[in-house]
């Protein structure tokens, strides 16, 4: 279908790819792989005909059609939604047009003559061509498409002008899927859908006919979808067969091997390169001198692939938090007349995990601005547990930079109490090395910015995260890096993410936000979707690939009368813990206040110097220690309350 020969495209002195061969055959289903920067999107504007290369041929078959999705940027306006999406069918539209002109003229025409019985022979022509187009389902395929990309009946109507970015990528992705093209070529097309939608165009091009060419961020999506595998590195590329699972595995035995062969290299090249320098004065030697030295030259030499840099960081400790870290009471948020929220109860304990799923719009950004504390709410209660210290990742951070400032100056700002060597140790971590800590924000790659944004927030020591699309511009390695810190965070988080494969391996609950409320479902978004799709096809929820089972109730043994007699002895025995657990709560409040008062006298020079300060020191010892022996107590009585409350 399409062949691509030595292909060459030099920036400056980098190669972004030399001598890429590859091939697209029909129906593949290929993920083109590699970090921020590495070339995927110019592939991809190659293939689309949107870029020029410098040497190299790319062959398509005539009958070929391409239609491309960038990552953003584009903008429709003039039409209705609908119509809009009707313009992908511009040749149905046109024979449409021509059977109605035809028609118009047919009228006009004497019926013995012989341009009426050519004119009637097109029309018939013409007929056949849309019965073969099956023009009459084109309203259903719309609508079809529309809704499983998370439009309502009542947007069929609106101007296009009145949707913002992320929708407006979502009519140029309806129209790609409607027009058919023999390959599609998808650069991020996961970026703007919520999980249902994702799930839908999963579905979607599983089903499709034509080949697909995609880059993703998304292994799951990724998994799901493709046979074959093409990594971008360093110029190069390398072809993979089966899905990005595969492509790992596969990936890492040839870098393996990679590696052996180029030291074996090493040293036969070590080996000739000592005999030349030991027999090159030597004139018996001259012949198997010069034989050898034509030899070195001839030798193609392994060049190994740099590893390529990651982003590698822990969380600052957490301190422990109360048992209850934030709860929301029939909380409501509106922006005017537009309600948000409604009545949004949720109560959220340390130690939860939890990702955050809901159509666009359901205002997930929005409650977790609330959480935060960013937004104000008009009704509800919002409350923070004890000792809880939040920190807040915004979806746009990287936006709010202030671009006077550079990246050492962004970080003292958020770090005020760190040190320069601290601060730079961290940079570090985040790929920000020598006289890049100089740089202003203003002159940073997307990436580079969500980086740096996300290094204000995860260096400040906190036990309640509350992360809104933290892996955006993240490439797959620094994904990686992010997730392991997460599983090894002793904290609470909860996080907003369309990305299905970063929020499953460390979440163990998944919060769906509804215009009408909140439900917590206990599972990872992948099971929180295989529920959802349960509950549309009335099936019952079955155990599935061992993985997390939807909680069953065992039916009970015990009568209506036993069941309120065992409710209320666990009732009882809880309210003693929950008065315990409240009690050691405000000792530790009252003890900590007077430390803050013993330390604020200790600062001032002149208190030593008073009789008092040997007493004052004694009871300050004393209270640290009683201090640190009511937050054991406190613990203990909350784990107990903990592990009651979950046998309700």
């Amino acid at each position: 279908m399409i062949q691509l020969r030595n292909l060459k495209l030099q920036y400056g002195e980098r190669f972004i790819f030399r001598d890429a061969n590859a091939s697209i055959g029909a129906k593949d289903r290929i993920g083109l792989i590699g970090s921020n920067g590495s070339g995927k999107t110019t592939m991809l504007k190659v293939l689309a005909g949107k870029e020029e290369i410098d040497g190299g041929d790319v062959d398509k078959a005539k009958y070929v059609t391409i239609g491309y999705l960038p990552q953003d940027g584009i903008i429709v306006a003039g039409k209705t939604l609908y119509q809009e999406a009707e313009s992908a069918f511009e040749d149905i539209i046109s024979l449409n047009a021509k059977i109605e002109d035809a028609s118009h003229q047919l009228q006009q025409l004497d019926t013995e003559s012989e341009a009426y019985t050519e004119t009637l022979e097109l029309i018939g022509t013409w007929e056949r061509e849309l019965e073969n187009h099956d023009a009459d389902k084109l309203p259903s395929r719309i609508e079809a498409v529309l809704h499983g990309l998370g439009f309502e009946q009542s947007d069929m109507v609106r101007p296009t002008s009145e949707f913002s970015g992320g929708w407006q990528m979502r009519i140029a992705l309806a129209k790609l899927l409607l027009a058919s093209p023999s390959l599609l070529l998808l650069d991020e097309p996961t970026n703007h859908l919520d999980i249902i939608s994702q799930r839908w165009l999963e579905n979607y091009l599983k089903r499709y006919e034509g080949t697909i060419l995609m880059v993703s961020h998304d292994r799951a999506f990724l998994d799901e979808l493709c046979t074959r595998s093409w990594e971008l590195t360093q110029g190069s590329l390398h072809i993979y067969q089966g899905n990005y699972s595969t492509y790992e595995a596969q990936s890492s035995v040839r870098k393996e091997q990679l590696v052996r062969s180029f030291k074996s290299q090493q040293k036969e090249i070590e080996r000739t390169e000592k005999f030349i320098n030991r027999f090159r004065s030597k004139a018996s030697k001259a012949t198997q001198v010069q034989s050898r030295i034509k030899a070195l030259d001839k030798v193609e030499r392994i060049e190994i692939e740099t590893e390529e840099n990651t982003i590698a960081f822990t969380f600052p400790p957490a301190p422990r938090s109360g048992q209850v870290v934030i709860e929301l009471e029939n909380l409501s948020k509106s922006y005017g007349d537009l309600h948000v929220i409604r009545n949004a109860s949720i109560r959220i304990e340390r130690g939860d995990r939890i990702a955050v799923v809901g159509v666009n719009g359901a205002g997930k950004s929005t409650l977790a601005k609330v959480m935060a504390a960013i937004e104000p709410f008009q009704e509800g209660e919002r409350t923070l547990g004890h000792n809880t210290i939040l920190s807040y990742f915004a979806q746009h951070q990287a936006d709010e930079l202030d671009p006077r400032d550079s990246v050492i100056e962004t970080l003292e700002k958020a770090n005020s109490g760190q040190t320069n060597t601290q601060l730079r140790t961290a940079l570090g971590a985040f790929l920000f090395h020598g006289d890049d800590v100089f740089k202003k924000t203003d002159v940073l790659s997307g990436g580079e910015r969500n980086r740096l944004a996300l290094s204000k927030i995860l260096t400040q020591q906190a036990n309640f995260l509350i992360l809104d699309e933290p892996t955006n511009h993240l490439d797959m390695r620094s994904q990686d890096a992010l997730q392991r810190a997460l599983s090894e965070f002793e904290g609470t988080f909860i996080i907003v993410s369309h990305n299905r494969a970063f929020v499953d391996r460390i979440a163990t609950k998944t919060l769906e936000v509804r215009k009408d409320g909140l439900s917590l479902f206990p599972g990872n978004v992948s099971d929180y979707l295989r529920h959802v799709e349960q509950l549309e096809s009335d099936q019952p929820v079955n155990p599935t690939n061992g993985q997390v089972d939807f909680p069953k109730k065992k039916p009970s043994t015990l009568s209506p009368k036993e069941r309120r007699q065992r409710r209320a002895a666990m009732v009882a025995e809880l309210s003693p813990l929950k008065k315990r657990s409240q009690e050691l709560e405000s000792k530790i409040a009252e003890l900590e206040t007077e430390q803050e008062t013993f330390e604020a006298n200790m600062a001032d020079p002149g208190f030593f110097k008073t009789g008092a300060a040997a007493e004052a020191m004694r009871q300050y010892d004393r209270n640290k220690a009683t201090l640190e022996k009511t937050y054991e107590a406190w613990s203990q009585a909350s784990d107990q309350l903990a592990e009651k409350e979950a046998t309700l």
